[in-house]
C-alpha cells in the first residue's frame, strides 16, 4: 500500500465565478469572468447560477466533510467583497465569506483561499482597463487587505493569483481587445508586470497581518519534451517550459525577470514601465510555498529563424523563443482525453521534482483532474471509472514524486463538484458530485455523488492507495 505522510492534506478545489453563482446579489458586482460568461450564454452556461455554491454552500460542505476532506481550496471573489473595485467594503459579501469559512471550520475543514481566480471587477476595466493601469495593483492591494484583516483570524493558508502565467496569455480573461498583436502584448507585459507588483503587495501584507499565515503562487505548472534527441528540440523544450512557466516562479522567487526573459521583452521592445522602489518591493516579498495546477504536457520541436521571423516565430505574440522557434506537437506516446489534454502522470512526477530541485519549498497541487461528459443514468448513478483511473495514477506519481525527496504539503483535486467550465459550460464536469443542471436546463440542481466520491473518499480514509 502507497500511503502518504500523516500531515499530507487531502482536499478539492474551486473558484467563486465557477461556482458561486448569485452573480448580482447582496450587492455583488459584474466582473470579467461574470461578462464573457454573458456573451457566450446564447451557446452555454454562463455564471448566473454556476453551481449555486451561495445558497447551498452548507449542503455542500457537508457533503465534503462526509467526503472526509482536511483541506478546501477555494477563492474569494473580489467584485463581492468590494464591488467598484476599489471603493467601499460590501459587508454582505463579507458575511457570506465568513460564514463559509466558520462552516469549514465546524466541519473539521481547513480552508486555503485564493485571492485572485481571474475575477477583475468590470467596474475596474471600465476605469482604467483593470490590471493595464497600476492603480489596479493598489486597489487589488486594499481588497487582499480587506480580506486578511476580515478572514485572516481563522483563514492561514493563502494564494495571491491563480495562473498568472497562464491567464496573461489569454485576451478574454485579460480584457485586451486590441486587434493589433503588437499593441496588445504591450498590453500583456504591462499587466504582467502590474500583477507581479501586486502579489508582491499582498505576499507582505499577509505576512504583516496575519499571525502564523503562509502565502504563495499558484501556477499553471508546464513540463515540454522534446519532439526528438535533437539539441535543437531540446532546447525548444526548455525555451517553452521557461517562458510558460518557470518565468513567473522566478520573479516571485528571485524579485527580478530572468536574463532570457527580460533580453526578450528588451529586444521585442516590450519591457514594462517601472518606477522607483519596484526592485525592493519585489524582492522583499517571499512566498512560503509553491501551489501549482497540473493536467498535460507538451512537446515542442525547434525551427530556425529566418527573414520572415528574425526573432522567432509569432514574434510579439504570446508563443516566443529568443533565438529560434519552435511548433508544438503531439506527443504520440500519450493518450488524450476528449477534450484534448494529453494524460501524462509521468509529467507529474517531474514537474513536481524539477520545481522543488530549484526552488526548495514545500510544494502543493491546487488543482489535478479530469473533464469530461458524464453521463448521469436512469438509477441516478454517475459510472466515473475513467476519472478514478486518472486519479489514481496521479496520486501514485506523486507518491513516487515524495519518494524522491520532494516536499509534498497536499493535494487538491479539481474539482469538488461539478461547475461552470470557462470554454465548455456544464460540458464538461471535473467533479467528484454530479450537479444536476445542463447549459439551458437548471433541472433540480441536486447534488448527486459519482463513483469517484467514494473511492476518494476510501483514498483519504486510507492515507493513500
Amino acid at each position: 500500500m502507497k500511503q502518504f505522510p500523516k500531515d499530507f492534506l487531502w482536499g478539492a478545489s474551486s473558484s467563486a465565478f465557477q461556482i458561486e453563482g448569485a452573480w448580482n446579489e447582496d450587492g455583488k458586482s459584474m466582473n470579467v469572468p461574470d461578462y464573457n460568461s454573458f456573451k457566450k450564454s446564447h451557446i452555454q452556461a454562463d455564471s448566473k447560477v454556476a453551481s449555486d455554491f451561495y445558497h447551498h454552500y452548507k449542503e455542500d460542505i457537508a457533503l465534503m466533510k462526509e467526503l472526509g476532506m482536511h483541506i478546501y481550496r477555494f477563492s474569494i471573489s473580489w467584485s463581492r467583497i468590494i464591488p467598484d473595485g476599489d471603493g467601499e467594503v460590501n459587508t454582505k459579501g463579507i458575511d457570506f465569506y465568513n460564514n463559509v469559512i466558520d462552516c469549514l471550520i465546524e466541519n473539521d475543514i481547513i480552508p486555503f483561499v485564493t485571492l485572485f481566480h481571474f475575477d477583475t471587477p468590470y467596474p475596474l476595466v471600465e476605469k482604467y482597463n483593470g490590471w493595464a493601469d497600476r492603480r489596479c495593483v493598489y486597489a487589488f492591494e486594499k481588497f487582499a487587505k480587506v480580506c486578511f484583516e476580515s478572514f485572516g483570524d481563522r483563514v492561514k493558508l493563502w494564494q495571491v493569483h491563480n495562473e498568472q502565467n497562464l491567464m496573461i496569455r489569454v485576451d478574454e480573461r485579460m480584457n485586451i481587445e486590441e486587434s493589433d498583436s503588437y499593441k496588445a502584448d504591450v498590453l500583456r507585459y504591462q499587466m504582467d508586470y502590474h500583477m507581479f507588483l501586486a502579489h508582491a503587495l499582498a505576499t507582505n501584507a499577509c505576512h504583516e497581518m496575519v499571525e502564523g499565515g503562509k502565502i504563495g503562487p499558484a501556477v499553471s505548472s508546464t513540463i515540454t519534451y522534446p519532439t526528438t534527441n535533437k539539441p535543437e528540440d531540446v532546447y525548444a523544450a526548455k525555451m517553452n517550459n521557461r517562458f510558460k512557466t518557470d518565468y513567473c516562479l522566478d520573479v516571485h522567487f528571485n524579485g527580478e525577470y530572468p536574463g532570457y526573459f527580460k533580453k526578450y521583452l528588451m529586444e521585442c521592445n516590450l519591457f514594462p514601465k517601472t518606477e522607483p522602489g519596484d526592485e525592493e518591493l519585489l524582492k522583499s516579498a517571499k512566498m512560503d510555498f509553491i501551489a501549482l495546477n497540473y493536467y498535460r504536457t507538451l512537446s515542442a520541436s525547434f525551427l530556425p529563424v529566418d527573414e520572415e521571423h528574425p526573432l522567432g516565430t509569432k514574434h510579439n505574440d504570446i508563443d516566443y523563443d529568443l533565438y529560434g522557434y519552435f511548433k508544438i506537437d503531439k506527443n504520440i506516446n500519450l493518450k488524450a482525453s476528449e477534450y484534448g489534454a494529453q494524460i501524462d502522470p509521468m509529467g507529474l512526477r517531474l514537474v513536481l521534482n524539477d520545481y522543488y530541485d530549484r526552488y526548495h519549498l514545500p510544494l502543493i497541487i491546487t488543482e489535478n483532474g479530469l473533464g469530461t461528459a458524464d453521463v448521469l443514468t436512469e438509477e441516478g448513478k454517475v459510472h466515473d471509472d475513467y476519472r478514478i483511473d486518472y486519479l489514481k495514477n496521479h496520486i501514485e506519481a506523486i507518491h513516487d514524486a515524495i519518494e524522491d525527496g520532494v516536499d509534498m504539503m497536499g493535494y487538491c483535486l479539481w474539482s469538488f463538484m461539478d461547475l461552470l467550465s470557462s470554454h465548455q459550460g456544464f460540458k464538461k464536469r471535473y467533479g467528484l458530485v454530479y450537479v444536476n443542471r445542463e447549459d439551458h436546463d437548471l433541472k433540480d440542481m441536486a447534488r448527486i455523488k459519482k463513483d469517484s466520491f467514494y473511492w476518494y473518499q476510501k483514498v483519504i480514509q486510507n492515507n493513500g492507495l
